[in-house]
């Protein structure tokens, strides 16, 4: 047979059956309701072609049969029909009424017309059937009394009838207890089958919603972060930026209500260069900080030669330096190359060398090295500088605002160093800091080489 062939009419049949199982399936009903419906429409699409089938069998039969047997031999095609077309028109509890009811009566029926057709056995599948389908206990226990009570009617009370289908029809005494048995597998074949598929659709519910809550407990999570950021950032901002802006405040309205001289001006000019500076390099830092802790944070790496990026910087803190008659001693000798985001790389270089030389004295020394282990590049900024207790190293890297003056009174935002950590974790990398009190400190931190 070609197997085209074969495998597109294993699909029709397939088909088929899915709109047997479909009939009267309603948008209200949960996944439960529907596979119970599903299997209660298929057993009795089974019982319309068995109420077909036996009757076509029956005239094949050489014996007499009463008339009472031939309406029993169609009775599940009319019980199953009428149950499908309830169904069909969502009247689910008159199907099932209909069924378990009318069911056991008519099997007792003709049982109850002095003939043994061997069909005891579907007492018993009413009742296992019952047990599954009906949802009230109460119902539960009158559909399988009553299949039970007309099981010992029929077969364990009365037991002298006056045709006996064995000795008429052995073959179809047999088929008669076949059918019952294949009916009884089917029937629990089928409620294994949905209850496991109902069963593992819960679990991948289970774990849909176990995915979900992990997802809201992440958001719960950044939320907090966010609104500790939010008291940080507040906290920073009226801490110290209020107190500089202030201060230049108090300037220009002394030097518009008083009239103060250019010469008193000129020496107020410092102290006021002094300010704009820190206000300015706080507001630089906030925005790099709160940019590191945004999530949506985009990394744009690149091939970066390390010691060029170190010269540039170099450039940039060199007035700082001067300033404080501090030497910086870069050692950029050849290219090292990194991957990494160069704007963070030259954050993280800038606040490193502006911190060393913030707490280096007049006539000191700063260094600068690049070295490279394995498969990471590692540089040091070495500072002759105060030093710190280990109290303070504790604090650097943690997320809490933490500022000391410089050697020179050099007020500090306590977020350069923080700012580096997020950075360099963005790009793979982690700081470390080495420092004893007078005698310097030793800023090291790490990357991938490119």
């Amino acid at each position: 047979m070609n197997p085209n062939r074969f495998r597109n009419a294993f699909q029709h049949v397939t088909h088929f059956f899915l709109r047997i199982k479909q009939i009267g399936l309603s948008e209200e009903m949960d996944s439960y309701a529907v596979r119970r419906l599903g299997i209660f429409n298929l057993l009795n699409f089974f019982g319309l072609l068995t109420g077909i089938f036996i009757p076509v069998i029956a005239l094949c039969n050489k014996g007499f049969l009463p008339i009472i047997a031939w309406i029993v031999a169609a009775s599940p095609a009319f019980i199953s029909l009428v149950v499908l077309i309830s169904n069909y028109f969502r009247r689910y509890d008159f199907a099932l009424l209909w069924y378990f009811i009318l069911y056991p009566f008519i099997t007792t029926l003709v049982y109850a017309g002095s003939i043994d057709v061997g069909i005891e056995l579907f007492f018993i599948l009413y009742a296992v059937l019952a047990v599954f389908f009906i949802q009230q206990l109460k119902y539960i226990f009158i559909a399988v009394t009553l299949s039970l009570v007309c099981y010992f009617l029929v077969f364990i009370i009365q037991r002298n009838y006056d045709f006996v289908i064995a000795e008429l029809n052995y073959g179809f005494y047999v088929f008669n207890h076949i059918l019952p048995a294949a009916f009884i597998f089917t029937g629990l074949f089928l409620i294994k089958k949905e209850n496991n598929e109902y069963q593992e659709e819960i679990l991948e519910s289970n774990r849909e919603l176990n995915v979900y809550n992990m997802e809201i407990e992440t958001q719960k999570q950044e939320l907090a972060e966010l609104n500790s950021l939010k008291t940080k950032l507040f906290s920073i901002i009226s801490h110290d930026v209020r107190t500089p802006l202030y201060g230049l405040k108090n300037l220009f309205t002394s030097v518009q209500d008083y009239d103060l001289p250019a010469e008193e001006v000129k020496l107020l000019i410092p102290d006021v260069v002094k300010d704009l500076q820190y206000t300015t390099d706080l507001m630089e830092n906030l925005l790099q900080w709160a940019k590191s802790q945004m999530k949506g944070e985009q990394l744009h790496p690149q091939l970066i030669d390390l010691n060029e990026l170190i010269r540039d910087v170099q450039q940039l803190v060199r007035l700082q330096a001067e300033n404080k008659q501090v030497y910086l001693n870069a050692k950029t000798d050849k290219p090292v190359y990194i991957y990494a985001d160069k704007e963070m790389m030259e954050v993280v270089l800038r606040n490193l060398i502006s911190n060393a030389i913030k707490f280096t004295p007049k006539d000191g020394e700063i260094s600068v090295a690049v070295q490279e282990v394995n498969e990471e590049v590692q540089v040091y900024i070495k500072d002759t500088g105060t030093g710190m207790s280990e109290e303070s190293r504790e604090k650097l890297f943690k997320d809490e605002y933490f500022t000391t003056k410089g050697t020179a009174n050099e007020t500090g935002t306590g977020l350069g160093l923080m700012i580096c950590k997020e950075f360099l974790k963005k790009n793979g990398g982690e700081i470390s800091v080495e420092s004893e009190l007078g005698k310097g400190s030793t800023f090291r931190f790490k990357l991938p080489r490119a």
